[in-house]
This record gives C-alpha cells, structure tokens and sequence, in this order.
C-alpha cells in the first residue's frame, strides 16, 4: 500500500488543474531536496493564480520536516496574515540603578585619562561586589550600571557595599532600588519595574541608597533599615511612590 500510494504521488500529473485553483495558497520547497526540486514548486507558484512561494534551507523533502520554528511561523503569517510575537519572558527581580554623582565636575577636574582610571576602578569595585552578592550586570550607563538580583535583601547590601567601596576612591554614588516584574530581551531587561529603579536612583541623595516601599516591605525581618523620605511622583510613572533611604543594618 505505501508502495502504491508513493507511486501516485510522485506519477501522478495535476499540471492540468493548477490554473483552476482558486484559494490562497503556499507553496513551499526545500533548496536541496532531491526528490522535489525547487523548480517544481516554483512552477506550482506560477501556475496557480496568487500563489506565494517560500524556499526554505535543507534537503528535505518532507513539508513537516527539517526547520520546523520558520515553517510554523511561515505558516502562521500565511493564514493570518501577521507573523507570530514571541513571548516575553517575564521573572521577578530587583533591579539596580547606580551613578557616579557630580561625575561631569569630577572629570573635567581631572583630565580624561585619569578619569578613565578612576572609572575603571570604580566598576572593578562594582563588579566585586556584584559578584559577592549573585549580582547579575546587565549593562553600564556611562558613570554607573544596571544589575538586577533574585533577593532583594543582597540587592540593598550590595548597593551599600558599592558605595562605601567607591568612597574610598572619592567617589559618591547614587543608587535606587526597586522589586517587580522585568522582562527579559536576551541579556538586555524591559519593563515599568526597570524605569521605576531608574526614577528612583534620579532621585538619590550623593552616597544615598534609595528604594522603593515595595523593596522595604520585602526585607523586612532582614535587619536591613530604612529611613522615610516620603512620597514622590517619578516621571512617566504612574501613582505616587514612597521611598525609604537605606541606613544601614
């Protein structure tokens, strides 16, 4: 039987009936099949009125084999007419925003050698700690960093260690804290959580670690404290926000 019906197919002559279809239709081939040419799914294409043709990569010459995830999304397009979105990983995490305050001063003071190498020190030290405390750096904005944490508690700790470490440089930063939902983009994070830590850190006191109630609310039992600073309105964020300065342990 799967001798016979391999003999239909492939003897079987439709040339005939192409001109006569009258749904949409794809037609798709694989650029080294052996058994089914690239050329004869482009005649196929030709002869049946407002087809569309794809060849894919591969030596296929099963529809349903090879590369599948651009089949799928081929197919998707073709019968809704919009390619698929992927979905967007979303996790909890605390995100870190620091900066390096009067960092503009400080470098026209200082020249741009020697401050390329006091910076340099100063993310040495932010690495340090990052690394102390499961820190993950996701990028560096200039004269500061973004991380983000799974616990919001090594996140403040590690916020203070980065500071009192460039302390020593001379240096005084400004961090801001914030617990939400970030959604990944490879190694890049996205999301209302992202821009709330960066609002916050804008809002920072020189050598200040400031953080949102949500962080507070999280470490609490930690001995971690916190002193009020009140509620503010961040920049193209909605609602108000009430934000804790970290003192210390």
């Amino acid at each position: 039987m799967a001798i016979a019906m391999a003999r239909l197919l492939f003897r079987s002559d439709v040339r005939h009936v192409l001109p006569a279809i009258r749904v949409p239709t794809l037609v798709i081939s694989h650029a080294e099949s052996a058994f089914i040419p690239p050329a004869l799914g482009r005649y196929v294409a030709e002869h049946v009125p407002g087809a569309r043709y794809l060849e894919l990569q591969g030596s296929d010459n099963l529809i349903w084999a090879g590369d599948q995830v651009r089949m799928v999304a081929e197919l998707q397009e073709f019968l809704t007419g919009a390619p698929p979105t992927a979905e967007t990983e979303r996790v909890l995490a605390t995100v870190l925003f620091t900066d390096i305050a009067g960092s503009t001063e400080r470098a026209r003071a200082l020249g741009d050698h020697a401050w390329k190498e006091l910076l340099d020190r100063h993310y040495a030290i932010a690495r340090e700690q990052l690394d102390r405390f499961r820190g993950r750096q996701v990028v560096t904005t200039g004269d500061g960093l973004l991380a983000t944490f799974d616990g919001p508690a090594r996140a403040v700790r590690c916020a203070q260690a980065i500071a009192g470490g460039v302390r020593d440089l001379g240096l005084e930063i400004r961090a801001g804290l914030h617990t939400g939902e970030i959604e990944l983009d490879g190694a890049d994070v996205r999301g209302i959580a992202v821009h709330i830590g960066a609002r916050i850190a804008a809002l920072a006191e020189p050598g200040e670690v400031l953080a949102s109630s949500t962080v507070k609310d999280l470490v609490i039992g930690s001995g971690i404290n916190f002193g009020d600073r009140g509620m503010h309105t961040l920049k193209g964020v909605p609602d108000e926000w009430h934000l804790y300065a970290v003192r210390g342990e």
